[in-house]
């Protein structure tokens, strides 16, 4: 019984050990995320500075070729390390992360590793709820299927935004993205319907749109 004891107490050591990083580990991690969460903003936005003058083609093999580059690696971190919260990572480490697993839509088995473990590290405020929200639907509308949170949009030709195939509950959607410290659902709709007008201004005024349509 006193070895059963010891071994299960030496088991509990060794996979302590294994999960506890050095501040020289959080360091290298958390400065290894940052300069591929850098990179990964560059690619999910549009063309800017050395990148404006590039050919569509020329800029979606760059696009691609960060983000495989960048999930593979995610891949191999989250296998070694498991989620990268904010006890690893710090809070802009973990986002940063985040957003690199929910930006690649080509490895939705991966998003849904994610997913489970994001849960987890969120109820133990380990993690932002609302990168959770933000991926649970990401994987829904990757799936065809409707939002819990209404945070993928599309655009409407008047330049509206909409929640991308809908919503699972629009009663308690407001409800349910305060939890998730969102905001309401409308106010995210018009903040985004803004910027998508500021995108493409030159665009919507051809049309005779010379200001964002809000909902009220």
């Amino acid at each position: 019984m006193c070895k059963r004891i010891i071994a299960i107490s030496l088991l509990l050591t060794t996979v302590s050990c294994k999960n506890a990083l050095s501040i020289t580990e959080k360091r290298d991690l958390t400065n290894e995320i940052d300069a591929m969460g850098k990179i990964d903003q560059v690619a999910a936005y549009i063309p800017q500075g050395k990148y404006a003058n590039y050919s569509r083609d020329k800029w979606n093999a760059f696009k691609d070729s960060v983000m495989i580059d960048n999930t593979k690696r995610a891949e191999l971190l989250y296998k070694k390390y498991g989620y990268l919260g904010i006890d690893k990572v710090g809070e802009k480490g973990e986002t940063q992360f985040w957003a690199i697993v929910q930006h690649y839509d080509k490895s939705v088995d991966f998003q849904n590793k994610v997913l489970k473990s994001l849960k987890k590290e969120v109820s133990k405020k380990n993690a932002s709820p609302d990168n959770y929200a933000l991926l649970y639907d990401r994987i829904k509308v990757n799936n065809g299927e409707k939002q819990l949170f209404g945070t993928q949009i599309e655009y409407k030709k008047n330049g509206q935004a909409k929640p991308k195939n809908g919503l699972i509950d629009t009663i308690n959607i407001d409800k349910l993205r305060k939890k998730y410290n969102l905001d309401p659902l409308k106010k995210y709709l018009n903040l985004m319907t803004e910027r998508h007008f500021n995108m493409n201004k030159d665009i919507f005024l051809k049309e005779g749109i010379t200001e964002p349509i809000f909902y009220k």
